[in-house]
């Protein structure tokens, strides 16, 4: 008979036991949650409440924004409590939570950029139909389905997840509950199910990627038709920061997650997975608003408008 321990509780073993150096890692955390979370409600507030960003273009870039509060928000909270308070134990339910919503706001991140890339195309190469074909009801339907796609591709592998047995370790050697450290200390054979996870995450990654290079190779070939160097560069300008995204995204995810066997270490992870959560959200809102010229537009009106309130 196997003797298997049942585990209620794990241990995160977190980035650093240096007590200075915690102490700088969450100044840093927090300095950066609170950045991220200010920036993409801000992104949120303006594109309620200003009439000129009611296109889809806005609607899509506020879900990314709530996607992107929302992930570092499961992500973060959670570790500078136990920076704080030196309390490095989460619950078995709430760790397979965390990871729950961890899995399922990156991955439909993924399908929403796709989408943005779509808007963008149906943008720059059929201007004339552009609220036709993305009226209201077809962003909808692109929003529902990001995140129904997403909850197809993950629930299959997390349930899978709940049969996985533990051995006497309970150490997770994470700032937080991912796959990888999990898979690393249980005692059952994950080759299956690292492998279902590998495949799925490849052909995401590689469907959505796919779509995206495909909207950008019209999008590319329709503005050097463009007469003007001016038009180009607005069209170019517009582009641009859903490009720099997607680079960050795609680039932090593929060296997160094609990688080895889990049980071979995820040391380098932790650092790059801190930075994903923390710094990507923060860099996100201003990617989209230093470079736009309508959202600094908005924003200076907001002000405006909060401070002759405040007058009166």
């Amino acid at each position: 008979m196997k003797n298997y321990t049942v585990l209620t509780t794990f241990i995160l073993v977190g980035l650093t036991d240096d007590p200075n150096l915690q102490i700088l890692l969450f100044v840093f955390l927090f300095i950066t949650y609170l950045l991220s979370v200010i920036g993409n409600l801000t992104i949120i507030t303006l594109t309620f409440v200003d009439s000129h960003l009611k296109t889809p273009m806005y609607l899509f870039l506020r879900n990314f924004s709530f996607l992107e509060v929302s992930f570092t928000t499961v992500c973060i909270p959670r570790y500078l409590y136990t920076l704080a308070t030196g309390d490095n134990t989460v619950i078995y339910n709430p760790c397979a939570t965390q990871l729950f919503f961890v899995i399922v706001l990156a991955v439909t991140e993924f399908f929403l950029l796709t989408a943005m890339s779509y808007d963008r195309y149906v943008a720059i190469c059929k201007p004339l139909h552009y609220m036709t074909i993305m009226n209201s009801r077809v962003c909808i339907k692109f929003l529902i389905s990001c995140y129904m796609i997403a909850l197809i591709i993950i629930i299959p592998p997390y349930i899978m997840g709940f049969e996985l047995e533990f051995c006497d370790s309970n150490v997770i050697d994470h700032f937080g509950c991912d796959a990888a450290p999990i898979l690393k200390i249980t005692c059952s054979d994950t080759e299956f199910i690292e492998r279902f996870v590998l495949v799925l995450a490849v052909l995401t990654l590689l469907f959505t990627l796919v779509c995206i290079i495909m909207s950008y190779t019209y999008i590319i070939r329709t503005i050097l038709r463009f007469p003007s160097v001016q038009q180009r560069k607005k069209a170019f300008s517009t582009c641009s920061s859903h490009i720099i995204v997607v680079s960050i995204t795609y680039g932090s995810c593929i060296f997160i997650y094609i990688r080895p066997h889990a049980k071979e270490g995820v040391a380098m992870n932790k650092i790059v997975s801190i930075l994903t959560t923390s710094v990507a959200p923060v860099m996100n809102p201003f990617i989209y608003t230093l470079r736009n010229k309508q959202v600094i537009q908005a924003f200076k009106d907001m002000i405006k408008r909060a401070a002759s309130i405040s007058k009166n």
